[in-house]
């Protein structure tokens, strides 16, 4: 199915400044990277997303060898180096290529101009392997985000849950992370998330249902919730619907489209001597 935006209305919705914590080029229509950065922004300006975080070129892949993730890393940077204004970017790593991963970080978040980590399923964020690259996302105060699913069918063999995420925060608490999807089973996720301060929750990549976002709120606090669409895999506008639907106030819902994410990545942007707000 070829992806593609659907749009809000200002006469329907009051649109507030957004930032996209979660994003794909892979679906996004365009040859290149740069002309799928292009495609996204102009989808963005429609709905007032200010900024994209991307992470993770194309084809996915599971267990990326040391050349694939250079590779792809090599197509995010690509990217927004036309448009350091609207985008920002996690290193993708894969903890079973240790060395590879190391140097990717080096080169892309200390070296470069991304500022986080993004971790998925080549093995559970519990593993040991997986604390060598956090600590060293510690010393360049990246951010790191966690992909986590709980599937009622089982997951992946190196898919995290939340739990596993849970367990790697608390021996990383000056480390913020980001508990990629909320777990698909949010309602689950919540409450095994809540007492982890270091812990974010972010909205993408499930269909939207009522009462997400209020619960996240209630169990955690809306400084922790974030948004994140998941496009291109997800059109902006239903990710987006999660946040204007819910049942909590004006300044929740700024914080969670734009101020809470644009804190996170504070300290690794300045440390950059970024200047891009």
């Amino acid at each position: 199915m070829r992806w593609a935006p659907t749009e809000m209305h200002g006469d329907d919705v009051k649109l507030e400044p957004a930032w996209d914590g979660h994003c794909h080029l892979g679906p996004v229509p365009g040859r290149t990277p740069e002309e799928k950065a292009t495609t996204l922004i102009e989808y963005g300006s429609r709905l007032r997303v200010e900024r994209f975080v991307l992470f993770m070129g194309w084809p996915f892949a599971y267990d990326p060898s040391p050349a694939e993730l250079r590779r792809q890393n090599d197509q995010v940077l690509q990217a927004i180096s036309h448009w350091q204004d609207r985008l920002f970017a996690y290193c993708y790593v894969n903890p079973k290529q240790v060395e590879a991963s190391r140097k990717e970080i080096l080169r892309c978040v200390r070296d470069g101009p991304m500022v986080g980590l993004k971790l998925w399923v080549a093995v559970r964020c519990t593993d040991p392997r997986v604390r060598e690259l956090v600590a060293l996302a510690a010393e360049l105060q990246a951010v790191v985000f966690q992909h986590t699913w709980l599937k009622s069918t089982g997951n992946l063999p190196g898919e995290s849950t939340p739990e596993d995420l849970v367990r790697l925060a608390r021996e990383f608490p000056r480390v913020t992370f980001i508990c990629g999807h909320a777990g698909g089973n949010w309602k689950r996720a919540l409450y095994e998330i809540k007492d982890q301060p270091n812990i974010v929750v972010e909205t993408a990549g499930f269909d939207p249902t009522a009462g997400f976002v209020e619960r996240a709120v209630a169990l955690l606090g809306a400084n922790r919730v974030i948004f994140g669409s998941d496009t291109g895999g997800r059109s902006l506008a239903s990710q987006l619907g999660k946040v204007y639907g819910a049942a909590v106030d004006d300044g929740a819902r700024r914080a969670i489209l734009r101020d809470n994410l644009r804190r996170l990545l504070e300290p690794a942007v300045q440390r950059k001597g970024f200047h891009p707000w």
